[in-house]
């Protein structure tokens, strides 16, 4: 990857970074809600629960189409950008290793709290798990960070192409349209207590982070941090490149994503969402989405440059500072919405109803984050992470003279 370059102020670096955290963040919580919302299956196939017509189905097609895929890709880019940035800070003397091992493992023990207790669709076990992993790997240059993070990342695809061809529908067919009985007692386990949602959470968080981090998360969560190293010394993710590179980016990311994706709703919507096409329509979106998701990053670049002190800038930005403690707040306000532990209301809103949540929490998120960091230096759980990695009391209150 080749092109101008330019030299970015360390703060402009920061906000910019920061924006994209918060706009990957909020964005995460479009496509999460579904399955707050409803039951896991219709993540894959949103026509084996609710209504899927009129403007219901306008509201899954621009969340699959803009959302599904795009966001998270873009957090696990940053997340591999941020294992550079934490092991080339200054540790104040600390051994970075030590340090990093430390922070990765609190991570899996936070993840593994969120998965079991709250919310099985958790990303950060497999973030930790990845990170041990792929920071070995820290040493290779751009180029070669970007082959191995195409190549893991091609791998359920493949795996996924091939068994598409020779798998029975059949088989397929089970997960991809559960029965009506099946659903109806995930319906019922989350409209119950706590613990009648353990029923459901308990053997799914576990097949998540077994099974399927073998076979597909870790795969991809890998060869995605991977190019986010890549992306992070290239400037990309820095802001230190060209306008006009951003430009490109955007152009180019948005037509061949968009192209890819679209293409993927006409291919399975023409073969009427039968099993046997189950396995080739996910790979329209698995490879467009990271397009897309570089689409939306040549966007926020460029937004950043222009307003770095502008109102959404510094709202996504306080929303990208504080994002361990908003991705967990998501979990803990929309399962409150939907689960019997709250207002019972899993498997009784619509899709455009659903949006309308996602709008009130982002509403309620953007103004906690703003209103905290004017008072304190780092989201409550970045402290509390940051503290135990350290095993070191930092403030967190900000000093009046710093406001």
């Amino acid at each position: 990857m080749s092109g101008e370059t330019r030299p970015t102020p360390p703060s402009e670096r920061l906000v910019s970074l920061d924006a994209l955290r918060g706009f990957a963040l909020l964005g995460i919580l479009v496509v999460n809600s579904w399955v707050f919302a409803m039951p896991e299956a219709t993540l894959a196939n949103p026509t084996v629960y609710g209504d899927f017509t009129g403007v219901n189905y306008w509201a899954w097609f621009v969340g699959h189409v803009f959302a599904q895929q795009k966001f998270i890709t873009i957090f696990t880019l940053l997340f591999g950008a941020g294992i550079i940035l934490f092991l080339e800070g200054d540790k104040g003397g600390y051994s970075p290793a030590m340090l990093y091992v430390r922070r990765m493992g609190l991570l899996v023990v936070f993840g593994l709290a969120h998965a079991y207790l709250l919310w099985y669709g958790d990303i950060l076990v497999a973030y930790g798990l990845c990170a041990f992993a792929v920071v070995l790997l820290r040493p290779l240059p751009a180029w070669a960070l970007t082959v191995t993070g195409i190549a893991l990342v091609a791998v359920p695809s493949l795996v996924e192409g091939v068994a598409g061809l020779v798998v029975d529908p059949a088989t397929i067919a089970s997960s991809w349209q559960p029965a009506p009985e099946t659903l109806q007692r995930e319906v019922a386990a989350y409209q119950g207590s706590w613990a009648d949602q353990l029923e459901h959470r308990v053997p799914t968080a576990f097949q998540r982070q077994t099974t399927g981090l073998l076979s597909y998360t870790g795969l991809r969560v890998s060869g995605t941090m991977l190019l986010g190293m890549a992306l992070y010394r290239w400037g990309v993710l820095t802001n230190r490149r060209s306008s006009r590179f951003y430009g490109w980016l955007v152009l180019g990311g948005a037509s061949v994503g968009l192209a890819t994706i679209l293409t993927g709703v006409w291919y399975i919507e023409a073969a009427n969402w039968a099993p046997e096409a189950a396995l080739f329509w996910r790979q329209f979106n698995y490879w467009g989405s990271f397009a897309l998701a570089g689409a939306y990053v040549g966007g926020v670049m460029l937004y950043s440059r222009w307003r770095p002190k502008g109102p959404l800038t510094r709202a996504l930005a306080a929303v990208g500072r504080t994002a361990f403690s908003n991705y967990i707040l998501q979990t803990v306000l929309a399962t409150a919405i939907f689960y019997g532990h709250g207002l019972g209301l899993f498997g009784q809103v619509s899709r455009v109803e659903i949006l309308g949540v996602v709008v009130a929490i982002w509403l309620v998120q953007v103004a906690a984050s703003l209103l905290w960091l004017r008072y304190f230096r780092y989201g409550p759980l970045e402290w509390l992470w940051r503290v135990l990695t350290y095993g070191k009391r930092y403030p967190l209150r900000v000093d009046r003279s710093e406001r």
